[in-house]
């Protein structure tokens, strides 16, 4: 199933990946996938507050992953940086299965690495607005609105994907943009924070601001 979204700014954004959280499940992994800047971090910084889950979420881009614990009885998240990596491989040496059957894994930089953790996934492609085909070259860089392709793996998604993605809801803020096509690890009390998975050596300089 394919969906597109076209969150106007960080609010929008915000609602979506609210909506998205309400939705996830134990086990559920998300690869996401834009350039630098596109808002991968900060769509896993509002996925993480509607998780409910500890810690400051930011790119785990030396550790490679970082796992943030849930305050509740809901899901935990792992939070991947896969910039780094350079093949499926090394993907798979960081073992994140086991790690991933209570959590819900996010993977940033994931595509084409990743999709071997699950067949069931959600892949999501964030595009700025400058950035989209036939976009106005007047569109400035500082446009916060956002281009969201959704795409899913496995039968796992769809239904959850066109409730998150309904366009007819009253008070969706969305409108009709959205429109479906029919060290060690912690102890679980407050396990938050890197797992051990080290990473190979950096293949290029990953700048320090939200990817």
């Amino acid at each position: 199933m394919r969906a597109e979204l076209r969150p106007a700014g960080r609010a929008e954004l915000a609602a979506f990946a609210g909506r998205l959280a309400a939705v996830l499940r134990p086990g559920d992994v998300i690869i996401l996938t834009g350039d630098l800047g596109a808002g991968k971090t900060t769509f896993t910084q509002f996925l993480a507050r509607g998780l409910g889950v500890r810690g400051r979420v930011s790119s785990p881009t030396f550790v490679i992953a970082r796992e943030h614990a849930p305050r509740g009885d809901g899901p935990g998240l792992i939070h991947v940086d896969a910039y780094r990596l350079d093949d499926a491989a090394e993907f798979d040496d960081l073992d994140l299965a086991a790690d991933g059957a209570e959590s819900v894994t996010v993977v940033e930089w994931g595509h084409g690495i990743a999709e071997e953790l699950s067949p069931d996934r959600l892949e999501i492609t964030l595009l700025r607005a400058f950035e989209e085909g036939g976009a106005d070259p007047g569109v400035a860089e500082d446009d916060e609105s956002r281009l969201l392709v959704l795409e899913t793996t496995g039968e796992g998604w769809d239904a959850r994907l066109e409730t998150v993605t309904d366009a007819d809801r009253p008070g969706d803020p969305f409108g009709t943009h959205g429109h479906p096509e029919h060290g060690e690890r912690p102890a679980r009390g407050d396990r938050s924070g890197p797992l051990d998975h080290p990473g190979p050596a950096p293949r290029a300089a990953h700048p320090e601001e939200d990817g």
